[in-house]
């Protein structure tokens, strides 16, 4: 199972959000590079690099903090934040992203993201399914739809796509356990490659998500708050 730190970025600093609500942000680092470097000291080799900025405004904005990031470190990337048109989606692939999440996009537009499925290829995207209630939510989780969860990962998964990241956002930055029943549900109707994120706080949920089956863990706050050390995750296999 890949282990994936997640870096959320608002003013090209390093932030947690608690349910995505950008009232509650907390700044933990002020210089993402150096917390990157960290990470990639301690062996790991993904990020999940998140433009909150972006979401939000609906925009890329902070594309240079990943040009440094891809630049100054050899850890795989995953952006995401703001991705509309297919400049958006090459300028991320151009500042190093070696993959990009698709979530607003993909509820919005499937028959645009049908075409960068076919052009990019599935390796490269993955879909961001951020869900509350079940309910797909989109732009930053700012905007509610009535999208099922479990269908809108079917419809991508016919589509081709090959892995989605699935945050419970009533979990996200809570520290009381990832979503285990949504994502074993998952698991039994879907045959996508499946990255937990949200909630997660101890090595214990990182173990029973390898038992479920998940493909990778997204870990956030877990890490700034000192409930989860990269000694830890260092020894995870």
């Amino acid at each position: 199972m890949k282990l994936i730190p997640a870096i959320d970025i608002i003013d090209g600093k390093c932030v947690r959000l608690s349910k995505g609500d950008y009232d509650t942000r907390k700044i933990y680092h002020e210089n993402p590079l150096d917390i990157a470097k960290e990470y990639e000291a301690h062996g790991i080799q993904y990020l999940h690099l998140v433009d909150l900025d972006g979401a939000k405004a609906k925009t890329i904005k902070n594309l240079k903090t990943l040009e440094i990031l891809a630049s100054q470190t050899n850890l795989i990337i995953d952006f995401g934040g703001g991705i509309k048109t297919i400049t958006d989606l090459e300028s991320a692939f151009n500042a190093g992203a070696n993959q990009v999440t698709i979530g607003s996009i993909a509820v919005e537009n499937p028959e645009l993201c049908q075409e960068w499925i076919t052009e990019f290829g599935p390796e490269k995207l993955l879909l961001g399914a951020d869900c509350l209630d079940r309910k797909i939510k989109t732009s930053g989780w700012l905007t509610n739809s009535d999208l099922d969860v479990l269908d809108f990962i079917q419809s991508y998964e016919t589509k081709g796509l090959k892995e989605v990241i699935c945050t419970d956002i009533s979990k996200d930055g809570m520290l009381q356990g990832p979503s285990f029943e949504l994502y074993q549900e998952i698991l039994k109707q879907s045959e996508i490659s499946l990255i937990a994120s949200g909630g997660i706080s101890s090595m214990k949920d990182l173990e029973d998500l390898k038992k479920i089956g998940c493909s990778g863990a997204i870990i956030g706050k877990a890490l700034y708050e000192g409930k989860i050390s990269l000694k830890e995750l260092q020894k995870f296999n």
